[in-house]
């Protein structure tokens, strides 16, 4: 009811640390408690996402995979002096090539974090981790976890229930050894197979510096995502599909697009600071490509919705403006399912520093009318980027299982919008032709490759239109060695991606933090505009007749002509009466 009555429609069953002993991952006591969540939910028209775990990461049900089939256990690929007996359960993978040490798979001393604390103190339990590169552990988590959540709510699947949030399976969970990798047995077979060429000559690099030490770890991470892709991502999203509901929640890294792919509701995490809107977090590094990420590959994909866990352990200094700030941030980006994390109906003992409570009941807004006018605003701006025409007419490539950041950087100081488009995708989904890429709704005039993106033979071929064309900017300083067309400053990266639709408004600013979304819905145009500094913001844009919006009301606001200006971290919505077109 209090939810409700905030504008809060929807919710996760997260089970977290600080339940008592008698109500432990999937007990009885704690699937009655969230049947009554689910009903009540049900009668009142709201929405739920279950967790299949207890607590994170995913892939342990809380420790009984392995309680019950030990074999199943986290395992690694590690060092071992070769004159010492075997660890209990290790297996010879190879020589290390030194004739001192073997390289190994073995099990390892990997847990997840538990549901319960450990007496008095702040200790929790630490359940062991799954295995989850062996196929088997997926059919585990299924029959522990899914078919029970079936079994007890199937007849709120795809109504109320919306889907099933797996969140950051992690080969070796929570690792307490250094100087070992992902691994199981097996392994060194499947990652030559997913990478295409024998592995073998190479793992022993993993160990060692220099001498493409490197790029073998690399190597090796990219054979390991691409393994779980396999058999945790596809066996679990083909169980919710043929179960009507959607597999939720997101990869473990930030910009990891491909195994975006299996997800129903394509989704990331903003956690622990790593973006902060107002600083260069904003732009730069990995995290700062999460919701492009997964908005990206929602559009791409042919998905309504895409998601974004956000302000997780932000800190107890997190203001409720810097709380705003982050759900724009993944507006404008295209987000259109908002999970604010630590929106906790308890804190009671010592739950109140399990994480900061830094948004939801126990927030001063919470008391007042802010924040039914923060979650109304958030409502209405979801509603805008779904099921709707992203206007946007620049692509960057990615790699299979990371984003480039500086191109988007550049991009998105100069106000123009962009999608990410994995190879895979452009591959498999996408026609090429002299004028530009088409993929489902959208068309690109122009592709973009960040300096540090390789372009395969495969993808030359593909591309080979676009590249006649003059049509593939190569974002470096170094000459290009290819058919790309160089781009070496950000400025040049906007001259030459200025290609798109003149019949949308054109903007004018000083200000590198302003951010630009354009979106046709039911003959409408709509336009995101974002100020992510800290500081006041101006604008122009023409040419006249929009109108602008007011999240909040949904109400039209007084006209401000041309020229408005955006308070720190504010976003506001120009509307176009007759709709722009593809």
């Amino acid at each position: 009811d209090d939810f409700a009555r905030h504008g809060v429609h929807g919710f996760v069953i997260h089970p977290r640390v600080g339940l008592p002993r008698d109500c432990g991952w999937m007990s009885p006591r704690l699937l009655a408690f969230m049947l009554t969540a689910i009903e009540e939910a049900a009668r009142r028209g709201m929405k739920v996402i279950l967790y299949d775990e207890g607590m994170y990461p995913s892939g342990s049900s809380s420790g009984q995979v392995a309680a019950r089939w030990p074999e199943l256990a986290c395992r690694c690929l590690a060092l071992h002096v070769a004159a010492l007996p075997l660890p209990a359960g290790a297996n010879v993978v190879m020589n290390a090539g030194d004739n001192k040490h073997l390289i190994v798979d073995r099990p390892v001393d990997a847990y997840i974090r538990g549901l319960h604390y450990i007496g008095e103190g702040p200790a929790e339990d630490e359940p062991p981790a799954g295995d989850i590169l062996n196929a088997r552990t997926a059919v585990a988590i299924i029959e522990l976890v899914y078919g029970v959540f079936h079994q007890h709510f199937g007849k709120h699947f795809g109504s109320t229930i919306l889907g099933i949030f797996t969140d950051e399976p992690n080969p070796l969970g929570k690792c307490r050894e250094k100087g070992v990798f992902a691994g199981t047995t097996g392994i060194l077979e499947h990652a030559s197979r997913l990478l295409e060429y024998d592995f073998s000559a190479q793992l022993a690099k993993l160990w060692q510096t220099g001498g493409g030490a490197e790029h073998a770890r690399d190597e090796w991470q990219r054979a390991i995502r691409l393994r779980l892709n396999e058999t945790w991502y596809r066996p679990l999203s083909e169980w919710c599909e043929a179960r009507g509901i959607a597999l939720c929640g997101h990869p473990d890294r930030g910009d990891e697009i491909g195994a975006q792919r299996y997800f129903h509701i394509p989704g990331q995490d903003l956690v622990w600071r790593w973006v902060e809107p107002g600083k260069p977090t904003s732009i730069e590094g990995r995290e700062s490509t999460q919701a492009k990420c997964s908005s990206s590959a929602m559009i791409h994909l042919g998905r309504r919705r895409n998601s974004n866990e956000f302000a997780g352990a932000y800190g107890e200094q997190t203001t409720f403006d810097e709380i705003r700030g982050l759900a724009n941030w993944c507006l404008v980006r295209g987000v259109n399912l908002l999970i604010p994390h630590a929106f906790y109906y308890s804190i009671r003992g010592r739950r109140l520093h399990e994480r900061p409570p830094q948004i939801g009941p126990h927030t001063p807004q919470w008391d007042t009318d802010e924040f039914r006018r923060f979650a109304d605003a958030c409502r209405r701006l979801c509603w805008i980027n779904a099921d709707s025409q992203h206007l946007c007419h620049i692509a960057i490539l990615t790699h299979d299982d990371e984003c480039p950041w500086p191109a988007a950087a550049a991009l998105l100081t100069r106000q123009r919008d962009f999608n990410y488009i994995d190879p895979h995708t452009l591959l498999n989904d996408a026609v090429v032709d002299n004028d530009g890429i088409s993929i489902g709704p959208m068309r690109y005039e122009c592709l973009v490759i960040d300096g540090n993106v390789a372009l395969p033979a495969v993808l030359v071929e593909k591309l080979r239109p676009m590249l006649l064309g003059k049509k593939v900017i190569r974002f470096d300083q170094k000459p290009t060695a290819d058919h790309t067309i160089r781009a070496p400053t950000a400025d040049a990266l906007a001259r030459m991606t200025d290609v798109g639709s003149p019949r949308l408004p054109q903007i004018k600013t000083d200000s590198e933090a302003i951010r630009l979304r354009w979106i046709a819905k039911h003959g409408v145009t709509y336009g995101l505009v974002f100020n992510e500094s800290l500081k006041p913001a101006r604008i122009h844009l023409s040419p006249n007749g929009l109108t602008w919006l007011n999240a909040e009301t949904g109400d039209a606001e007084q006209s401000y002509g041309n020229d408005v200006e955006l308070r720190p971290l504010e976003l506001k919505v120009a509307k176009l009466v007759q709709a722009a077109g593809k």
